[in-house]
């Protein structure tokens, strides 16, 4: 089933849930893939009317989900036949190739998004300054190659085509020792590069945001809870989704343990759980609103979400404080952050 799957001849079918599997993939396309769609569509618009770097780190992570639900349903006719693979040779890895990529990007988009709010809140006037739509579109680039080539170790690693008595084959169970000679280094690499990497880089800014917003006393507490729920659901999908697989890479490193194939289904339910993070994100878009008064001492949260001209750091602070007022009492939000 998986490009790091069980190796010798032990059988998954023999290991694994089969109702448990279908479940789970089942679940996820019949709530993920209208959720991502809807989530395809809002964001495709908004980046055509008005382009910022975290609605398009947004839309390439809903990219990403949907190339896995379109292939899902190959994973549950490979769960329906027990296992085995049924369907024509070459869907084999290219199902598990987008399955793989769209796992492993995920994790890339869902860190820069942290680093997006971060970067926001931590310094607000620089960041403002130097946040340009190019820059997001060169990363997402940069994440798609990154991937992409981790990910061609499915073509790279060619599958044994293990005939059964009903003619049909199972899709990477069974390496042999020189297959896994590549794909245990392969293994560790994904769990650092893929997966420790991103997830360390997520928790520092996550952690920082909310500790920023909680020690600002003029922002509402309605907007601390949607920063905090960004952060909760983003942290969770590491924690439960892409956690136990990667360090099945690490406590499997000779042998596949036997939760591996459970460890693989969470990661699945990435793709449903993605959503959330899509609404937090989206309505946490003014995280740092104006609010009267606007003391001077605060003014520098609310400067870089000050819609119009660019702001010059070098007004003098009366002149300062008197724009935000105006701006705010005529209930002017700070823009999108």
């Amino acid at each position: 089933m998986s490009l790091f799957s069980f190796e010798g001849a032990e059988k998954m079918s023999s290991k694994v849930s089969i109702p448990l599997v279908l479940t789970v993939y089942i679940f996820t396309f019949l709530t993920g893939l209208p959720s991502n769609l809807l989530a395809f569509h809002t964001f495709l618009v908004k980046v055509r009317q008005k382009t910022t770097p975290v609605d398009i780190l947004l839309l390439n992570l809903t990219v990403s989900d949907i190339f896995l639900l379109i292939f899902l349903p190959f994973k549950m006719v490979e769960a329906a036949s027990g296992m085995e693979w049924s369907l024509p040779a070459f869907l084999c890895p290219l199902t598990n190739y987008f399955y793989y990529n769209s796992i492993y990007i995920s994790s890339l988009f869902l860190m820069a998004v942290s680093v997006d709010r971060y970067l926001g809140v931590a310094f607000p006037i620089k960041y403002k300054l130097r946040r340009h739509p190019a820059y997001a579109i060169a990363t997402s680039v940069v994440f798609w190659v990154v991937t992409c080539a981790h990910c061609s170790i499915v073509y790279i690693v060619q599958y044994e085509v293990l005939t059964t008595s009903n003619n049909m084959s199972h899709c990477y169970e069974d390496f042999s020792s020189t297959q896994l000679q590549i794909l245990l280094p392969v293994r560790l690499e994904f769990f650092v590069v893929l997966f420790c990497l991103p997830f360390t880089i997520t928790i520092f800014c996550y952690v920082n945001l909310v500790r920023i917003l909680v020690a600002l006393p003029n922002i509402p507490a309605r907007r601390k809870q949607r920063a905090v729920g960004l952060a909760v659901a983003t942290l969770f999908n590491f924690i439960v989704c892409f956690a136990p697989y990667n360090l099945s890479h690490v406590v499997g490193f000779n042998k596949s343990p036997s939760w591996r194939v459970y460890a693989l289904l969470f990661s699945t339910l990435n793709a449903a759980l993605d959503p959330a993070i899509f609404y937090f994100s989206s309505k946490n878009q003014t995280l740092l609103p104006c609010t009267l008064p606007c003391p001077f001492p605060k003014a520098s949260s609310c400067l870089h979400l000050l819609q119009g001209p660019d702001p010059a750091p070098s007004i003098p602070p009366p002149l300062l404080t008197r724009s935000f007022s105006l701006g705010c009492g005529r209930g002017v939000g700070c823009g999108s952050g």
